[in-house]
């Protein structure tokens, strides 16, 4: 095998999304008599929305569990609780919204009803929401004040509407999905951008002792109406639920797919499913897109994976967790797992029974964005170093922000090197890497090497998939040369950036 060497302090290259705009899409037809290289490349094609490319650069969602099992004190409600149990004192979206802006999040999802059906707005298609609350004499909207605050403070906000609602008469009957549908109107039309929907695959009885047949062909077509630039995650075709909720991601994860992954059916049977809540449940078992799969699918599709995991051991708030919130420390660990493993992190960080984050939770998050911070505003090498490279390099530029800077190596059958050469040994033990995802996803696998007095270059860690982001953790070592090894890539690797870290 050949190598080629590129020499680099810095991958910075500039230059327009026309050059390749007529070579990508977010999804491609695979063709009975398209060859096994053909299928590759084809994959290698497949790029992200406009909305897909926007979610993914997030990176760090929050979750708001908030309801009437917050004054119960349950996970799942009945569906048959009292409203006057609703009653938030020192209610301040506000406070919730700048907690997680300081702590780095930019985007929030509501769940504007669960299982139980009580909506946090005042709908007009049940008695069972805020309305009939003695909250503000019945006049509050929770899902307009954390808009509103979203709106003010600059970031995403998103709304989850369960499916389920065990409330509902009519659940279980035709007259259920239009029902549905009126609140999602509702939700998509009073309170301005909406970024995101989120549905899960909840689907248990009503009050009549029935279960729903739910129209998700009919709820994709009225969001892409009234809210085009939301994604649409979960049970939907933008963003796929890892598998777990435990924060932790597959260590190989393909955002191009097999588009029998959309499966709704196969997707609602795991939803809200215990079993597979374990760090090693059945979805996360299998590796989804690899060339097998790839070989074996009609068409394929970019569709990425959202981690998502509560920042106590339950969803809602309950008092007796307030001593087990996740630590700053076990936060980190799961953003490496997480938005480190090409995925994007969705923290549930549930308010009290007040109406506010509670102090344990808020400093947990400090703790958190200090550490994060820390880490990552101290790379190796810093910005504003010169690169130098081979003539293997084909620059190319897009419009896109964040990847009007890469580089293009030519793989072939070769091994692509990218040596880093530092002025003084550093002490490192994290690496991240970024593909270009604006274009595609590529790098199969690749190696980390350093470079130790004595033993010359000596490979201290190894990867699959890359993607969005790719963080790899391995031992200290104190070294003034790296080496990056991509040994395999479905079609020219597109690196978009490049950091040596300590934490």
């Amino acid at each position: 095998m050949t190598h080629k060497s590129i020499i680099c302090f810095l991958i910075i290259f500039c230059s327009t999304w026309s050059a390749f705009s007529q070579d990508v899409s977010n999804y491609v037809t695979i063709n009975p008599t398209d060859s096994p290289s053909e299928i590759i490349r084809k994959a290698a094609r497949v790029a992200p929305s406009e909305r897909q490319l926007r979610w993914q650069k997030l990176e760090l969602t929050a979750f708001f569990h908030f309801g009437i099992n917050t004054f119960t004190n349950r996970e799942w409600g009945e569906g048959n609780e009292d409203p006057k149990l609703f009653n938030p004192t020192k209610l301040d979206a506000e406070q919730w919204v700048r907690t997680v802006k300081e702590a780095g999040f930019k985007q929030v999802i509501l769940t504007a009803k669960h299982h139980d059906g009580f909506c946090l707005w005042p709908t007009k298609t049940t008695t069972h929401s805020v309305a009939q609350s003695p909250w503000k004499n019945g006049t509050g909207d929770v899902v307009k004040e954390v808009a509103d605050a979203c709106h003010k403070y600059g970031i995403g906000f998103g709304v989850y509407l369960s499916p389920w609602d065990r409330n509902a008469d009519c659940y279980g009957t035709d007259a259920y999905n239009p029902f549905f549908e009126s609140q999602l109107t509702e939700l998509l039309t009073q309170y301005g951008q909406v970024d995101e929907v989120w549905f899960d695959g909840a689907c248990g009885e009503g009050p009549n002792g029935k279960k729903q047949v739910y129209d998700f062909m009919s709820w994709y077509s009225l969001i892409r109406k009234l809210q085009p630039q939301a994604v649409i995650a979960i049970m939907g075709p933008d963003v796929r639920w890892v598998g777990t909720e435990s924060g932790m991601g597959r260590a190989t994860e393909w955002s191009v797919i097999p588009t029998s992954n959309l499966d709704l059916s196969a997707i609602a049977s795991h939803s809200q499913n215990n079993v597979i809540f374990k760090p090693n449940g059945n979805m996360m078992e299998e590796v989804l897109g690899s060339r097998e799969q790839l070989m074996s699918a009609t068409g394929l599709v970019w569709y990425p994976a959202e981690t998502d995991v509560s920042i106590r051991p339950g969803w809602f708030y309950h008092p007796a967790e307030d001593t087990l919130v996740k630590t700053g420390r076990e936060l980190m660990e799961i953003y490496l797992t997480s938005v480190g493993m090409n995925s994007v992190l969705l923290l549930n960080i549930p308010p009290n029974k007040e109406g506010l984050v509670s102090n344990e939770d808020v400093n947990s998050l400090k703790e958190f964005a200090t550490l994060r911070n820390s880490i990552f505003s101290n790379r190796f090498p810093p910005n504003g170093m010169v690169v130098f490279c081979d003539n293997g390099v084909n620059t190319k530029s897009i419009t896109d922000h964040q990847y009007d800077t890469y580089f293009t190596t030519k793989q072939g059958d070769s091994t692509t090197i990218i040596t880093f050469s530092f002025k003084a040994p550093q002490l490192c033990n994290l690496m991240m890497i970024q593909e270009n995802i604006a274009i595609g996803q590529r790098i199969e696998s690749f190696e980390i090497e350093c470079s130790k007095p004595n033993e010359g270059w000596v490979k201290i860690a190894e990867g699959t998939t890359v993607g969005y982001k790719r963080i790899l953790q391995f031992p200290e070592v104190y070294s003034s040369g790296f080496k990056i090894k991509i040994i395999s890539s479905r079609l020219e690797p597109t690196i978009s950036e490049v950091g040596f870290y300590h934490w």
